[in-house]
């Protein structure tokens, strides 16, 4: 949708007055609190005020409106930069929120909280994150205009947005941030729009002690169309300089772009200017009397906003509404003109899968070795057909996590020289940034209308773990492939052998961690993450084999995340042996030999204990009958998650060191992961149960 931004700004007395308004709030509400940051709210209401009530599209009576531009406010500290902008454009904060900053059950938590608070688009608080969630979020745009409106000219079509960002010294400081950021030059991310907050100050003093490179260089080198602008007279944003640099950027769109601002954090404080304290710590009533009669404020007031200010902020409403109405109406004409993409959207939008989307999905032969990452593969493959939805890739390992949906079809942009280059693209090659990756996904997942995955080696989740707490926190519904999940992988040895990894995954409140037995359970596994999409979104994790596993038969109850795979030959078993991903083969032929001895055996798989401990008691227990106190847990990873389910009298085989280099069979052997070592502990337990 084209919008045209004006040539020059109108900035009026009342825009002053507002933009210290909002000053003075965030000071204010820090200081009543007793904690927080209020200087750099300060320092950067300009720039916010700028972009809410100037330049942004965006509707504050429907924040999920999908032809909004995105708004992300990476270093999350200084959440009062958005309250106060939300408060005054008319989103679902009143003043008394503000009041109630950073107190229990406010909306105005510490850092902005996805899902918590209207208009926040993301959850931030670790530095770098916000980064990296507006790189995802751009990358989603482009490839939601390409399944809805691929033909339109550009800045034409009803997908068309802008994401705009403030970062802050801290965040390109994190690694993170150039990951993201070298993507996104590499992308040609034209709707992406950073604001950099240059304020020199960071809690240790000066950022002298540690940060002295040349940002706008570094940028220019990742292929980023860059400006710095100064400071107007006495220190402040010049907000006629900074809107025609958000002009000039939005008018680049052939490359993402990145603007410096000169600040002064705690701007115009008279002693608490340009200072660390006023980065973490309230400022004092003294200090802020004296801003306030500096600003023409009444020093004996707090949270003063004057009839005026707030009508005339709130006037974003009204704009919000026309630009609301105008893309309503490009999207009606978009419709008429497109009925098929326009049921495509409408399904994608309400979280809805294709009719008839179970038949394609592939039945695996009983018998044949399979590894599960190469079923998962072959589950991405034929669900490409009827999913355009779907799309992902991996942190350049693809071609060992089995993650290209299309391999005639890459997400790049126009001009980059591969034949299978479309901007449009389902296969993403996030390249070696396995970090960056999680938080694109998670800006993926939160821009909506597509279902995204990515894919890695499970020993790398230690890198992406900041960002997949995240996705949790945020119940966001992005999918991790992540193969070579155990010794089993071999020779590469102990550097790439996870062996804590499930367990800690697993401990990750709202983590749906799935290690599927066999090839059957891999398929499986992937239906029911898509179902879960919209009606109970989280993120999962997929743990998938490097080696062959035999396949079983199919069971549509391993989609309860546990189930009896194999029963005794008793009504009652005498022992229970719990097993997940290729160590299920491990417990299917101990039981063989337990039977054989007389033993009535069960064995259950368990691909996800959190699927399994959302299910009822009575199917727990039908599962795991709580008489049977003989059992054995069966994990090619440390023991952790196990000791709940075998109890006082169970045995775990498991590792509790690091691997070594040597084939998976040698491995297996060495380290206890054998069928006669499973019986031999069952045997244990059993013993342990008679006394």
């Amino acid at each position: 949708m084209s919008t045209q931004t004006p040539d020059s700004l109108e900035w009026t007395d009342l825009d002053r007055r507002a933009v210290d308004t909002a000053r003075l709030l965030a000071a204010d509400a820090v200081q009543k609190v007793g904690n927080g940051h209020p200087g750099t709210a300060m320092s950067l209401a300009p720039a916010a005020y700028t972009l809410f009530q100037k330049v942004m599209r965006h509707d504050p009576a429907d924040p999920e409106w999908t032809g909004r531009d995105r708004f992300v406010l990476s270093p999350g500290h200084t959440s009062l930069t958005l309250y106060t902008q939300l408060f005054l454009s008319g989103y679902e904060l009143e003043l008394d929120d503000l009041k109630a900053f950073r107190t229990h059950g406010s909306k105005t938590p510490g850092h902005p909280e996805y899902g918590h608070t209207a208009g926040v688009e993301t959850t931030t608080g670790p530095l770098g994150q916000g980064v990296a969630n507006a790189v995802g979020m751009a990358m989603a745009a482009r490839f939601e205009r390409g399944l809805f409106d691929p033909e339109a000219p550009e800045g034409e079509s009803p997908f068309d947005h802008t994401v705009w960002a403030i970062v802050s010294d801290g965040d390109l400081e994190e690694g993170i941030s150039a990951e993201a950021s070298s993507l996104a030059g590499h992308q040609k991310l034209g709707n992406l729009v950073f604001v950099y907050d240059d304020n020199h100050i960071s809690i240790e003093g000066d950022t002298a002690t540690a940060f002295s490179e040349d940002v706008l260089k570094r940028y220019e080198a990742y292929g980023w169309h860059v400006q710095r602008i100064e400071p107007a007279l006495g220190g402040d944003i010049d907000p006629n300089a900074l809107y025609e640099a958000l002009a000039a950027a939005k008018a680049e769109t052939g490359r993402p772009s990145i603007i410096a601002m000169r600040t002064i954090i705690a701007w115009p404080a008279p002693n608490a200017q340009n200072t660390e304290a006023s980065h973490g710590s309230a400022l004092g009533a003294e200090e802020i009397s004296a801003t306030k009669r500096l600003l023409g404020f009444d020093p004996e007031q707090t949270f003063e906003v004057a009839d005026e200010v707030l009508a005339h902020a709130r006037r974003a409403l009204d704009r919000g509404a026309e630009a609301h109405a105008a893309w309503n109406k490009q999207l009606a004409e978009w419709r008429t003109a497109q009925p098929a993409r326009a049921k495509l959207f409408d399904r994608i939008v309400a979280g809805q899968l294709p009719e008839g989307w179970e038949s394609a999905l592939p039945a695996f032969e009983t018998g044949k070795s399979v590894a599960t990452r190469a079923a998962s593969g072959k589950v991405l493959q034929a669900l490409g057909d009827v999913l355009p939805e779907l799309w992902g890739g991996s942190a350049d390992l693809a071609g060992s996590n089995n993650t290209t949906i299309d391999k005639t079809s890459s997400f790049l942009p126009k001009g980059n020289p591969l034949p299978e280059a479309d901007p449009y693209g389902r296969t993403v090659h996030f390249g070696i940034r396995e970090h960056s990756m999680a938080a694109e996904m998670n800006g993926i997942a939160l821009h909506g209308n597509t279902r995204i995955y990515g894919g890695t080696f499970l020993v790398f989740s230690d890198y992406m773990r900041n960002a997949v707490r995240l996705s949790a926190l945020m119940q966001l519904p992005v999918t991790y492939v992540w193969t070579h999940d155990s010794i089993g992988l071999g020779e590469d040895g102990p550097t790439h052998q996870p062996v804590e990894h499930l367990a800690s995954l697993r401990a990750i409140p709202g983590l749906n961690i799935v290690r599927p037995a066999d090839a059957n359970e891999t398929s499986i596994a992937w239906a029911e993450i898509l179902r879960r999409h919209a009606t109970n979104p989280a993120p999962h994790g997929l743990a998938l084999t490097r080696q062959g596993v035999p396949t079983y038969e199919a069971n549509p109850e391993a989609a309860k995340g546990g189930y009896v795979l194999r029963d005794s030959s008793t009504a009652t078993p005498e022992v229970i042996l719990i097993a997940t991903g290729s160590e299920v083969q491990l417990a299917v032929a101990a039981r063989e030999r337990l039977e054989a001895e007389g033993t009535p055996t069960r064995v259950v798989s368990m691909p996800s204990v959190e699927w399994f401990e959302e299910q009822s008691p009575e199917y727990r227990a039908s599962v795991l009958p709580p008489s049977v106190k003989a059992r054995v847990a069966v994990e090619a990873g440390i023991g952790l998650t196990w000791y709940r389910y075998v109890g006082d009298h169970g045995r775990i085989v498991s590792l509790e060191h690091f691997g070594a280099s040597a084939d998976a069979k040698t491995l297996f052997a060495e380290f206890g992961f054998t069928p006669e070592n499973v019986a031999s502990a069952a045997r244990e337990s059993l013993a342990a149960v008679r006394g």
